[in-house]
């Protein structure tokens, strides 16, 4: 993917996450599955390895997201380590939940909460009007897929994506 912040001119290239569908623990077998699947909640899981970096400064991150184990652990946890330009060392490590509290541990020996996603005022993208995009451009490829959706055709929806 490619995010560009407007204010400071800045182009991002980007990887993401495997995303997975969650439901029921797997060592509970195939013959109860269907019993005590309507009494989990299904959740999304995000796991693997990600990058983000910046042509402009030099800066990039290395990102993992970490899957839940068979035995205990927690959902929704992530380690990163973020890179100066032309370092081979990280000057910041990051670990937590990337839907809650991250903490960040710098070289300097400093330690400090890098974000809290639960406090995180929700802000408006930016996107250009439809008929201003490229045919590949996202929202212009995908239109008639969301529209669909949206209405809850699903036959149309299916139609439009292939």
């Amino acid at each position: 993917g490619c995010v560009t912040c407007l204010d400071h001119d800045e182009h991002y290239i980007l990887t993401f996450p495997n995303g997975y569908g969650r439901q029921v623990n797997a060592l509970i077998g195939i013959f109860i599955f269907n019993a005590l699947s309507i009494l989990t909640v299904p959740w999304i899981e995000l796991g693997g390895e990600c990058s983000i970096s910046c042509s402009k400064t030099g800066y990039n991150a290395s990102i993992v997201f970490h899957t839940k184990p068979f035995y205990g652990g927690k959902k929704h946890r992530i380690t990163a380590e973020i890179f100066s330009p032309n370092d081979k060392k990280p000057f910041c490590s990051i670990e937590g939940e990337w839907n809650g509290v991250m903490y960040a541990k710098y070289s300097t020996g400093e330690n400090a909460v890098f974000i809290d996603t639960k406090k995180m005022p929700t802000i408006k993208k930016k996107v250009r009007k439809l008929e201003d995009q490229d045919d590949f451009e996202s929202r212009c490829l995908w239109k008639d897929v969301t529209y669909n959706l949206k209405i809850r055709d699903i036959d149309a929806a299916t139609a439009a994506k292939h």
